[in-house]
């Protein structure tokens, strides 16, 4: 495991870096990625370029957080960046400490430097302790600590992950600052391998649709293809496609592998009323919880359903 080059494509995996980073500690979960090398990169476009260019064999991103929702950035490359599949998702408990140069005191602090995601899981925090701060963005939650001892540094402390300490001589003037204790991020695991996870019963599909027309009725026809069918939509978030102002497309996860029959005619039907698809995989849930649904929407009930209407067309007997 390491930063250092020469690599081999086939055994490099992209991360957000530097080392430290909560994307760094979902890729700790990731088998695969055990003993290969891993390339720090600066931002999610630069992990999916690694991926496309054949750079890196795989790479993790984030992509949705229980407090702020999908990541934006992360749902627009996917949209936009072709030939992409999730074949994985890791999730990891997030919470912060308030850093500072060894010799500050939490009374010295007047402006903070962090990433904006870890500044909005904070701000109450911040706002009763240091009611006058100033907030000045930084890249990533381990660069806002290791930026404090750049020259032009103008911040008194850092919000940083809370393994910081094993990474930059900084003091921790108070932890789990997180205003939210259960707050998780979810991290996925893009490649371009077009080999489907084998279903385990405990999946999520990933896909991204545009609705074929800005009409009364798109959004709930495009529903109507999963609710009809007994599948279960864990996300459902609309992004702007960017050609003309009120034209969006949605970004959902459903319950349950592609190849489960409720699943695969619910995208059938999506592939016949929308103008665009993105199917961004199938893979293992990361909570292992197993997909209920109802006894009707049964593999068989579909498979009975498509054997009764061949045998209409070709004529066999009732």
């Amino acid at each position: 495991m390491t930063d250092a080059a020469p690599h081999r494509p086939e055994d490099t995996y992209s991360y957000l870096g530097p080392a430290g980073t909560f994307t760094e500690a979902a890729l700790k979960q990731v088998p695969e990625a055990a003993g290969k090398t891993w390339r720090s990169v600066n931002n999610v476009g630069e992990a999916l370029a690694d991926v496309t260019s054949g750079r890196s064999i795989a790479a993790v991103i984030a992509i949705e957080n229980s407090i702020e929702g999908g990541v934006s950035a992360t749902q627009d490359a996917l949209a936009t960046v072709p030939g992409l599949r999730i074949i994985g998702e890791y999730l990891v408990p997030v919470n912060f400490v308030l850093v500072a140069r060894h010799g500050t005191a939490l009374a010295d602090v007047r402006t903070v430097n962090a990433h904006p995601v870890a500044y909005a899981q904070s701000r109450g925090w911040l706002e009763r302790h240091l009611p006058e701060h100033g907030h000045i963005p930084a890249s990533s939650n381990v660069q806002s600590a290791a930026s404090l001892f750049e020259p032009d540094n103008t911040a008194d402390a850092a919000v940083a992950p809370p393994g910081i300490t094993d990474h930059h001589d900084v003091t921790v003037l108070a932890r789990d600052i997180g205003d939210n204790p259960n707050a998780v991020t979810r991290f996925v695991l893009v490649s371009r391998s077009r080999a489907l996870p084998e279903p385990t019963g405990a999946d999520k599909t990933s896909l991204i649709v545009e609705l074929p027309s800005d009409e009364p009725g798109a959004l709930l026809a495009m529903l109507e293809q999963f609710s009809t069918r007994g599948v279960n939509l864990s996300l459902l978030e609309s992004r702007p496609i960017g050609d003309a102002l009120g034209r969006y497309r949605f970004v959902v996860d459903l319950d349950g592998h592609v190849a489960d029959e409720r699943v695969a005619d619910a995208l059938l039907g999506l592939r016949r009323t929308s103008p665009n698809v993105i199917f961004l995989g199938s893979y293992p849930r990361a909570d292992q919880r197993e997909i209920e649904y109802h006894a009707k929407y049964d593999d068989e009930i579909f498979i009975e359903a498509r054997d009764w209407l061949r045998g209409l067309l070709s004529g066999e007997p009732d």
